[in-house]
C-alpha cells in the first residue's frame, strides 16, 4: 500500500496482539497498548487481543471478524515463527516477518551461523552443552564473556562473567530461558542500534547503558540509559552500520520492519549480536527512538508498521 493514498478504512478491522506467556509479556502489554492508541489515533478500527496459550489450538475464534493483526508479541509464540504459522494457515495478514525469518531471529545460535555462512561479522561463541569444561572455555573465549539463552528475549537470561568458576552458575541462569545456552567473547566498546522501517535503515542510535550492560533493567526500568542519535561519528561509519544491519535482516528474509543489534569493538571493527523482528514500542523502545530522528512521529510509524501487513511474505 501506499502509504500517501491510505484511507483508515483500507486497514479493515485490526487486531492487536500482545501479552502472551512468555517472560516479555509486561513489554508486550506496554507496546501493545502504546500501538492500539496510536491506531485509534489515526482512525483505525483498532482492538486489543491478549492472547493466550488457549487461543493457539482455535486462533480463529478470537480473531474472528477482523482484517488483518499488528503483532505487538515479544518471546515465544510472538516473534518466534509460530505465531506466524498459525495465521498464515488462518489466511490472516499480520504485520512483519513471516516463519522462516521468525523462526531463525528468534534464535541467536542460528542467527550467529547464518551470518557467519553469509559472511557477516559476529562475536566468537562456544555452545555449552551439559558438563562443559568452564576453564576451555574461557581459554577459547577470554574473560569477561557473555552467557545468553539462545531463544530468551529483553536480555532475560543472560549474565556477564569474570571468572570461569562463575560459568556453571551463569549457564544455570540461562537455562531458565527457552533454547541452547551458549557463552560469547565480551566485546569491549560501543554499542548501536539499527531500527529498520520499510525494508531501509533508520538512524543509528548509540546505547549508553549505565554500568555498560544494556541487560532488562537498562532497557525497561532505568532512567539513567543514554541514548544518541544519531552518534558521533562519521558518515562513513554510520553508513557502514546501516549496511551491515540491512545485510543481516536480508540474510533471514526479515521484512517490513525490525531492529538490528551491533557491537563496536576498540579497533572499530564490527559485530552482529541479534536481530528483533517484532521490537518494543514503549516509551523506552529505540525503534521509535530513531524514528523519530528520521521525522517520522510515533502515530504515522504505527501506521507504517501496518502497512507491511499489506507487502510482505508467507500468504499474503
Amino acid at each position: 500500500m501506499n502509504r500517501n493514498d491510505a484511507e483508515p478504512r483500507d486497514y479493515g478491522r485490526v487486531a492487536v496482539l500482545m501479552g502472551g506467556w512468555s517472560g516479555e509479556r509486561e513489554v508486550s502489554l506496554a507496546s501493545g497498548n502504546a500501538v492500539l492508541a496510536a491506531l485509534r489515533r489515526q482512525g483505525v478500527d483498532a482492538h486489543p487481543v491478549d492472547l493466550t496459550r488457549a487461543h493457539m489450538g482455535h486462533l480463529h475464534l478470537p480473531l474472528e471478524g477482523f482484517d488483518r493483526v499488528f503483532i505487538a508479541l515479544h518471546g515465544e509464540c510472538g516473534e518466534d515463527g509460530a505465531l506466524q504459522g498459525c495465521l498464515d494457515l488462518a489466511g490472516m495478514p499480520y504485520t512483519g516477518t513471516g516463519v522462516l525469518g521468525s523462526a531463525l531471529g528468534m534464535d541467536k545460535l542460528a542467527c550467529k551461523r547464518l551470518w557467519t555462512g553469509s559472511n557477516l561479522p559476529s562475536a566468537p561463541y562456544r555452545l555449552l552443552n551439559p558438563g562443559f569444561d568452564p576453564d576451555a572455555v574461557a581459554e577459547a573465549l577470554g574473560l569477561p564473556l557473555i552467557v545468553k539463552p539462545a531463544r530468551g528475549g529483553s536480555s532475560l537470561g543472560i549474565t556477564r562473567v569474570d571468572r570461569a568458576a562463575d560459568l556453571p552458575a551463569a549457564w544455570e541462569a540461562a537455562r531458565s530461558q527457552p533454547g541452547q545456552v551458549f557463552a560469547e567473547q565480551w566485546i569491549e566498546g560501543h554499542e548501536y542500534t539499527v531500527a529498520i522501517l520499510d525494508n531501509q535503515p533508520l538512524p543509528v542510535v548509540e546505547i549508553r547503558a549505565d554500568g555498560g550492560f544494556y541487560d532488562y533493567h537498562a532497557k525497561y526500568e532505568s532512567d539513567r540509559t543514554g541514548y544518541v542519535c544519531p552518534p558521533p561519528l562519521d558518515e562513513s561509519s554510520l553508513l557502514e552500520l546501516q549496511s551491515l544491519a540491512l545485510g543481516a535482516f536480508a540474510a533471514l528474509e526479515a521484512c517490513g520492519w525490525g531492529r538490528v543489534d551491533i557491537l563496536q569493538d576498540e579497533h572499530g571493527d564490527n559485530h552482529l549480536i541479534e536481530i528483533n523482528t517484532v521490537p518494543g514500542m514503549t516509551d523506552h523502545s529505540l525503534v521509535p527512538k530513531a524514528a523519530a530522528e528520521a521525522g517520522i512521529d510515533f502515530d504515522t510509524l504505527c501506521l507504517r508498521i501496518l502497512d507491511s501487513s499489506f507487502q510482505c511474505g508467507g500468504l499474503r
